[in-house]
């Protein structure tokens, strides 16, 4: 289920992955579901993900699993020359370099981008994932997913009155910066299709989290009102909200007045479309507080499950609420092969759906370091090349503790 059946759209694209925790390493998980051959390159102590549990398999959190398939792995001590020297070997006939280091970390040891790999490698698409990027008051600082959701308003409008704001449950923020250094890397390549050339990738948390705030964004700017956390309604849309039935809470998204009519005729209250206070959206937003007990009402006896089935096949757009192993059970979710399995590993699937050359799982999360014998003897290195990196601390084939 969700295997991949085809070299996939990036098959000959080399991919060094230096980065750790979840922004960088879903952009590459991305690349690889897409037949990229990712590198993923660890410091001695791992990607500190794998720590991250429980739940565990095979010694690794869920955290790890979840972001880390179809890549090799390879352990390295960049703080050294020798290990540096390696990564360079590793860049010689690369497409891409990822990497979460704070700004500065690269430069100082001689890797910079504009510094260095520019001269060197030509061609090579190098992308940074930071918190605040290298520049501006915030430069160089550490940024994590929640305090940046807290920076750039985002839990600001998430939440109602009651709890104030509140951290979205999913990290938003560091999954948004990883969708769109997939897009900059993409865009990177296609123009050196034409131009020979590769470029660099300024990408940050904050940026991707302040890309996020639409509507509210829009709103501010035309009205110059703080937008302020709703709960489930929408700030421009009515009825577009949770609601209560006999079995289940739906959810309803209605978003014309055609809609709303068809939604009133289903529930043989024909007497809301025709209601003075309900006749658009704006009406029904200026309204919202009557509408919506107008619509517990009617929703309050009725079966959810069976009713948002039934008018979903009509054309109206509502669903049930389901809880995440709902969801993962879902029919549906088996036909798009959002479930993934492969040798006991189960994860979600990739989204993205190419007809001629599908994505999908090729491999397990590598445990730490499981390739590195093999990928340094790829790159050149004999035996006893590799057994003296070993020896001396440079390349790894069990965490430092």
């Amino acid at each position: 289920m969700g295997v991949a059946q085809s070299a996939g759209a990036l098959a000959g694209t080399k991919v060094i992955d230096l980065t750790r925790v979840l922004g960088g390493p879903y952009c590459t998980m991305i690349l690889s579901d897409h037949g990229a051959d990712v590198i993923k390159i660890e410091p001695p102590q791992g990607d500190e993900t794998r720590d991250w549990g429980p739940p565990f398999q095979d010694g690794d959190a869920s955290y790890f699993i979840g972001v880390n398939r179809n890549k090799r792995a390879l352990a390295l001590d960049l703080g050294k020359p020798e290990g540096r020297a390696v990564l360079l070997r590793l860049l010689e006939d690369a497409d891409v370099l990822v990497e979460n280091f704070k700004p500065g970390a690269m430069e100082k040891w001689g890797l910079g981008y504009k510094e260095s790999l520019a001269a060197k490698f030509p061609r090579l698409v190098h992308c940074r994932v930071s918190g605040f990027g290298g520049e501006g008051p915030l430069g160089g600082l550490p940024g994590y997913d929640a305090v940046l959701q807290a920076m750039t308003g985002l839990m600001s409008i998430n939440g109602d009155p009651s709890t104030g704001p509140l951290r979205m449950g999913t990290p938003v923020v560091d999954l948004a910066t990883g969708l769109y250094s997939v897009i900059g890397i993409l865009l990177a390549l296609q123009e050196r299709a034409r131009s020979g050339l590769g470029q660099y990738l300024d990408m940050t948390l904050h940026d991707c989290g302040m890309a996020l705030l639409h509507p509210q964004a829009a709103n501010f700017f035309l009205n110059a009102k703080r937008p302020m956390p709703l709960g489930n309604p929408h700030p421009n849309i009515a009825p577009y909200e949770k609601y209560p039935t006999a079995t289940c809470d739906i959810f309803i998204a209605i978003g014309n007045d055609a809609q709303f009519r068809k939604l009133a005729e289903a529930l043989e209250r024909a007497d809301l479309a025709s209601d003075p206070r309900f006749l658009t959206n704006r009406d029904r937003l200026v309204n919202r507080p009557a509408l919506t007990g107008q619509l517990a009402s009617a929703f309050a006896e009725q079966d959810g499950h069976a009713l948002t089935d039934k008018l979903l096949r009509q054309g109206l757009p509502m669903g049930p609420v389901l809880a995440v192993d709902e969801a993962m059970a879902a029919p549906h979710t088996a036909a798009r092969a959002m479930v993934t399995e492969l040798d006991g590993y189960r994860a979600l699937g990739t989204p993205i759906k190419l007809s001629r050359t599908p994505g999908g799982t090729r491999r397990k999360p590598p445990r730490f370091a499981a390739d590195t014998d093999a990928i340094l003897a790829e790159h050149g290195y004999s035996a006893d090349d590799i057994a003296a990196l070993v020896r001396d601390g440079i390349a790894f084939r069990a965490r430092r503790g």
